[in-house]
């Protein structure tokens, strides 16, 4: 037999835990063709890999590059990863749809990515830009919860009428019938916060109608983390949706060491039958808008709504008297120095540094420095958050039932202090976690990178090397994988990552993109 693509000389790992064997991979078209002894057959093109490792493509299934991928479609920083497929529009955020009630994200998009043209409206038209894309990456694409509520009542804190609901409802079918894969929340956020357990309840029975899936950025992973675990079970039982809870972490001192009773909580669940699961970065820093640490009344509205509500002195003076009590609820202490800028349109000049630091060279109170970031960047600056320990990422890591998901985003390279995630998480999970601390046996770890993933998000073609099953491959160098970007310098490719392959196509070739653009948009066909 005669092959596009032969793989010849690899140790295998399948995707499956199984122990790792040698054996040749031929790929024809799209697809894997054959494993086992090729040394007979005539290919196209051959990859000797002997002594390096060979698994599927990782598949990343926390992402945020909704918009970034029309921007840098390469992807660079993640095909340099060996990822091959990103699930976006996480943490109920996704750029469609579109209304002139919530309209004001497309200048947020503007301002960050003024090569963007914003075209949409509706979430099929901006599925179909993603469709024409000439990419590197596959795109598995949610939609979400904030979009649809802020589509129907604006960033506001008010609650659906009956027709409003059923308008929302109407959306949701909408992007399921153009081919989402689930709805996702991100609870914390403004206006999704406002949201009653109900609301989402009934939008997720849509969902469930379509055989979807419930992601969720939970509404509190600090001091009340088990009630949102209960929350978000309770969310998915009674619409009958599948539910992954979002990057599974305790936030702040007196949180720490709740991972270990989510954990339990998780698997009690699942020995109950019901599908739930969760996913992990490895790393001890959060990522979000700086907004975060603000009063939530001060968020509503929008992110203009809010800076100017910022430039009332009235609205700082009472300011001054609740941010306090907003980090107490969400388990933290404010503590200025582990909050770092990540991206400051009007202020480069701080990024990377963290809000005490520019406090005292600023000589402004901490929460001063905030709200003035905040209004010279019209509400868009963004922070990362070192409030996580070493041993609850472990502990998470560890669990059976926790996928790897970076919770980054497509770079531009060199712009910001974006947390590093976005450059290394898979390199890292082999090279420290792996390797180096070996918290995780080889094989497990690329489980947890490629089919546990793949089955949650109903992917059945990929995160397994088996004859049949669509060609995502990387193959990595065991020693010398780890990754080289750091918080002082995110914008640093991992090493080790020799070959990717998507959808049958090199994308990586000894370490450097090549020029092929084989990345599809996935649609959930229902």
């Amino acid at each position: 037999m005669e092959y596009d693509l032969v793989i010849r000389g690899g140790i295998v790992i399948d995707g499956s835990s199984s122990p790792p064997f040698r054996a040749d991979i031929g790929v024809k078209g799209d697809r894997i063709a054959k494993i086992g002894d090729l040394s007979g057959s005539r290919a196209d093109i051959v990859v000797n890999v002997d002594n390096l490792y060979v698994s599927p493509g990782f598949i990343d299934i926390h992402n945020h590059s909704d918009i970034s991928i029309i921007a840098v479609p390469s992807a660079d920083n993640y095909v340099l990863q060996g990822v091959t497929t990103i699930v976006i529009g996480n943490c109920g955020s996704s750029p469609a749809p579109l209304t002139d009630k919530n309209r004001e994200v497309v200048e947020w998009y503007r301002e960050r990515y003024p090569e963007v043209e914003v075209t949409w409206e509706n979430y099929s038209e901006y599925l179909d830009v993603l469709d024409k894309l000439p990419k590197k990456i596959n795109l598995v694409p949610l939609v979400g919860f904030g979009s649809i509520r802020s589509a129907v009542l604006g960033f506001g804190d008010v609650k659906p009428t009956e027709k409003q609901l059923e308008e929302m409802k109407n959306l949701v079918e909408e992007a399921m019938k153009a081919g989402a894969f689930g709805l996702s929340t991100g609870l914390i956020y403004i206006p999704q916060n406002y949201a009653e357990r109900q609301e989402i309840i009934e939008l997720c029975k849509i969902v469930s109608r379509y055989d979807g899936i419930y992601t969720t950025h939970m509404r509190n992973e600090g001091i009340k983390l088990i009630d949102s675990i209960i929350e978000a079970v309770e969310i998915g039982v009674k619409s009958g949706c599948p539910v992954e809870i979002s990057h599974l972490k305790a936030v702040g001192k007196p949180a720490w060491g709740l991972v270990r009773k989510a954990l339990d909580l998780i698997e009690y669940y699942v020995s109950l039958g019901y599908d739930v699961s969760a996913d992990v970065y490895p790393y001890t820093a959060t990522s979000t808008t700086l907004s975060v640490v603000l009063p939530r009344w001060v968020r509503e509205g929008g992110y203009r709504a809010m800076a100017d509500k910022l430039r009332d002195p009235k609205v700082v003076e009472k300011i001054y008297s609740e941010v306090e009590e907003t980090w107490r609820y969400t388990g933290r202490v404010i503590e200025w120095r582990e909050v770092v800028v990540a991206y400051s349109p009007k202020h480069k000049e701080v990024e990377g540094k963290s809000i005490a630091e520019i406090s005292r060279e600023w000589r402004e109170k901490p929460i001063d420095v905030v709200i003035k970031l905040l209004v010279e960047d019209n509400g868009l600056t963004s922070a990362v958050f070192h409030t996580l320990r070493e041993e609850d990422v472990i502990e998470a890591i560890k669990s059976p039932y926790t996928a790897i998901g970076s919770d980054g985003s497509i770079q531009k390279y060199g712009d910001g202090k974006p947390h590093p995630r976005s450059y290394g998480t898979f390199p890292r999970v082999l090279s420290r976690y792996v390797r180096e601390l070996k918290v995780l046996p080889l094989q497990e770890a690329i489980r947890k990178m490629t089919s546990l993933s793949a089955r949650k998000m109903r992917l059945w073609d990929r995160g397994l090397l088996r004859p049949g099953m669509k060609a995502d491959i990387v193959v990595f160098n065991y020693y010398t994988v780890r990754d080289t970007a750091t918080f002082e310098d995110p914008h640093n490719y991992p090493r080790g990552i020799e070959y990717v392959v998507v959808n049958g196509e090199l994308v990586v070739e000894e370490g450097r993109l090549t020029g092929a653009t084989s990345g599809e948009l996935i649609r959930y066909r229902h």
